[in-house]
């Protein structure tokens, strides 16, 4: 299988609610296609700023059946497999590959506490039972889980693996990563707490699968261009020094409590959050108002403010 190198923006979508708290289709569409407007290399659709634990099987289904039948093939079309064990996550893989999908995204399953070995085997297995791209995640504080990047480089042999995502503190983790040089994407977390950004674009980093997307896709893109030129390190410096305090707010809660607040706010096609998680309101929410029109933002997308 001939690897499919993604570089840039990948952003990881929201799931849109109707009012009756069901999946919006029509939002979905509206929403691929502001991202493929303004940049966005790829999405993820059905990641944690998905809600996709909060989804049921047959929904999560459904989405990769009806999102999918949006692609134009300018923007990739990646879906969250990870399933509660080995079995559910490759039936959702090969679900995926059936229905349309461009690739998947996995994580190790929460809760379960799998030691490094044990995932390291999960994944091959998925990638053994698919001729999908796939991409790991890889989130500790999300699923306790840690590959350690000796583990991840073993798995990243695999021709089927070209993406991953780090989202742990540890600068030394991306850089040997890259110095391995392995046939896959090495990509990070946006969030400015965990401080991967500058570390992962200057060592070689291909970009950021990130949140903030979903407001500012054509500033993520911006920030997450490969520095091949003279003078990227300079322009990337200026513009991701200007996004930060919107970093620092789409971060300032569990995601994605903060991005979809403000992004229902600003009258993008988001709907609420699945309970047991509230939106923001008062002065938290107005915070976050205040840096889109700081930034410009509300003015170049349109957003109501």
């Amino acid at each position: 299988m001939s690897r499919q190198k993604i570089e840039g923006s990948f952003v990881a979508l929201i799931t849109p609610f109707n009012a009756d708290g069901g999946v919006d289709f029509e939002a979905f569409r509206a929403l691929l296609e502001f991202q493929e407007k303004h940049g966005t290399a790829a999405v993820l659709i059905m990641g944690s700023t998905g809600e996709v634990s909060m989804l049921s099987p047959e929904e999560r289904r459904e989405i990769i059946v009806r999102t999918s039948a949006f692609k134009t093939g300018r923007l990739k079309l990646f879906y969250g497999c990870t399933g509660s064990n080995t079995e559910t996550t490759i039936d959702y893989v090969r679900f995926a590959q059936a229905n349309g999908a461009d690739g998947a995204i996995l994580a190790a399953p929460a809760y379960i506490c799998g030691s490094e070995a044990d995932i390291e085997r999960y994944f091959l297995e998925i990638a053994d039972a698919t001729e999908l791209p796939l991409g790991i995640y890889n989130n500790p504080p999300r699923v306790r889980t840690d590959l350690h990047w000796t583990n991840l480089l073993r798995v990243f042999k695999h021709p089927n693996y070209v993406i991953h995502k780090e989202s742990t503190t540890r600068v030394g983790q991306v850089a040997q990563l890259i110095a391995g040089k392995p046939d896959v994407s090495i990509m990070c977390c946006d969030s400015p707490n965990l401080g991967l950004v500058v570390p992962t674009m200057s060592l070689g980093g291909h970009g950021t699968a990130n949140m903030t997307g979903n407001l500012a896709p054509a500033e993520l893109a911006a920030i997450s261009k490969p520095w091949r030129e003279a003078g990227d390190d300079q322009r990337f410096r200026e513009a991701y020094l200007r996004l930060l305090p919107l970093l620092h707010f789409t971060y300032s809660v569990i995601n994605p409590v903060a991005v979809k607040s403000l992004m229902k706010a600003l009258g993008l096609p988001a709907g609420s959050l699945r309970r047991p998680l509230r939106e923001l309101e008062g002065e938290a929410l107005a915070a976050g108002v205040r840096i889109v029109g700081e930034l410009g933002l509300a003015q170049k997308y349109g957003f109501r403010i």
